[in-house]
């Protein structure tokens, strides 16, 4: 009896080992990502936030067992609360964001891609009014550059939380987002696209997950 409970447990041990799956990443953002699976932090764009332009493409890979969670924080480069880039230039504007991703099992073939079935939550949007990209002196929060930013909600990474108030992930062409740099060093899946929240400009920071059964 012993004996065969023993193997019973090594068997389940094997079975238990096999479900987990080595998942391949490639991510392109504008600006900046930080991944995670579940609560777990897997990557974080090599550039950081505070560079201007940053367009890098990044290449990486986890372990995970079915069902696993996508999360992905995502940020345009902002100077400050306004949202607006090269305050006080003459080339003072606002900044506009996408990325793309796709993920891919040990075979090569594809688990996973972002699309408009992604949940997106907005912590970040600003200014309020876009004329603000006008005003000689923008300050945070004052008439035309006023901003909105919420907490990032408990749980929100786990693949019980309830994303069902958040909206869709809104699909851009790469016309619209322009793309480039690191994003033409990847070939990526036909079925990826560019999201981002349903305006390019003004949503400066997201947080957008897919659930994978």
């Amino acid at each position: 009896m012993k004996k065969l409970l023993s193997t019973a447990c090594m068997c389940a041990g094997l079975m238990g080992a096999a479900q987990a799956e080595t998942i391949s990443v490639d991510v392109w953002a504008d600006n900046w990502f930080s991944f995670y699976s579940g609560e777990t932090k897997i990557a974080e764009d090599s550039v950081p936030i505070t560079t201007e332009r940053s367009f890098n493409s990044e290449s990486f890979s986890f372990q995970a067992e079915r069902p696993f969670v996508l999360n992905f924080i995502v940020k345009d480069f902002k100077e400050n609360d306004t949202g607006l880039e090269y305050i006080g230039t003459r080339k003072q504007q606002m900044g506009d964001g996408g990325f793309i991703a796709h993920f891919k099992d040990g075979a090569g073939q594809t688990i996973a891609v972002t699309d408009s079935s992604w949940k997106c939550m907005v912590t970040h949007n600003g200014p309020s009014d876009k004329t603000c990209e006008k005003e000689s002196n923008p300050v945070a929060g004052s008439g035309k550059c006023g901003f909105t930013q919420t907490a990032e909600p408990d749980g929100w990474k786990s693949a019980s939380f309830d994303d069902s108030s958040w909206m869709n992930a809104s699909e851009y062409s790469e016309r619209e987002v322009s793309p480039k740099d690191g994003y033409d060093r990847i070939r990526w899946d036909s079925n990826a696209k560019l999201i981002w929240g349903s305006d390019l400009e003004t949503d400066n920071t997201l947080l957008c997950r897919k659930v994978v059964n």
